[in-house]
């Protein structure tokens, strides 16, 4: 890690994150104490949820860890955490529903997901690389390494940018499906959206973060170049 007067341009993102976290924690909390009426378990409610939109070829599985469901696309699998896979909370409701959203959404093509599932592997290694390739720059004071390592981060925030409308659009989905099932009450509808909000800042937290990251690394290389 380099550490100069640029480190500062981290703190908006660090900050909002910080809260964006105690923000999803708080309302996960408080609502996977309030039961749904109807007391249908969440993996059970999102297999009737993609049933209801043609989607039947679909896995669903439990998976370890707290908060860590997600859809795999390359596997048509939707991996429930413990919390959320047998519970019937508001809670486990929206974050099962925003999952079945992310399957709805490669069912119907969307483009953004398909274009996010293409740039995986490519930020995966980006995200190892850019810092160190970047610093070799400054080491050896080789532009073109420096300018490397820029292009390389840049496509890890544009990842992180591409992933907004992938994780809003679930969202939208999500509470569509719900609102249309018929199965909940306003209230639980609300409490579902407070969850989904809550969830949807980190989203934005990460991309601010990582775009402050990438002005920090030109002004950086700029400075160097003077």
């Amino acid at each position: 890690m380099y550490f100069d007067w640029t480190i500062i341009l981290m703190l908006p993102g660090l900050l909002l994150g910080l809260w964006a976290q105690a923000r999803v924690k708080s309302a996960f909390e408080k609502y996977s104490k309030v039961h749904t009426q109807r007391g249908i378990p969440a993996q059970e409610l999102v297999r009737q949820l993609l049933a209801r939109q043609g989607v039947v070829d679909i896995a669903i599985a439990p998976t370890q860890g707290t908060l860590s469901d997600h859809y795999d696309p390359s596997s048509n699998t939707l991996r429930l955490s413990q919390g959320v896979y047998g519970s019937d909370s508001v809670s486990a409701v929206g974050v099962a529903a925003h999952e079945a959203g992310h399957a709805l959404q490669k069912e119907q093509g969307y483009t953004f997901l398909s274009l996010r599932s293409f740039m995986v592997p490519v930020v995966n290694i980006g995200s190892s690389l850019a810092w160190p390739i970047f610093m070799l720059g400054i080491i050896f004071s080789w532009k073109p390494l420096m300018y490397a390592g820029i292009v390389t981060f840049a496509a890890v925030m544009v990842f992180s940018l591409i992933t907004l409308p992938v994780e809003f659009d679930a969202s939208r989905r999500a509470n569509q499906m719900l609102s249309e099932s018929g199965c909940f009450t306003q209230d639980e509808l609300n409490g579902v959206r407070t969850v989904l909000n809550a969830a949807a800042l980190t989203y934005v937290a990460s991309f601010i973060g990582t775009l402050m990251q990438l002005l920090r690394l030109i002004l950086i290389a700029r400075r160097r170049n003077d």
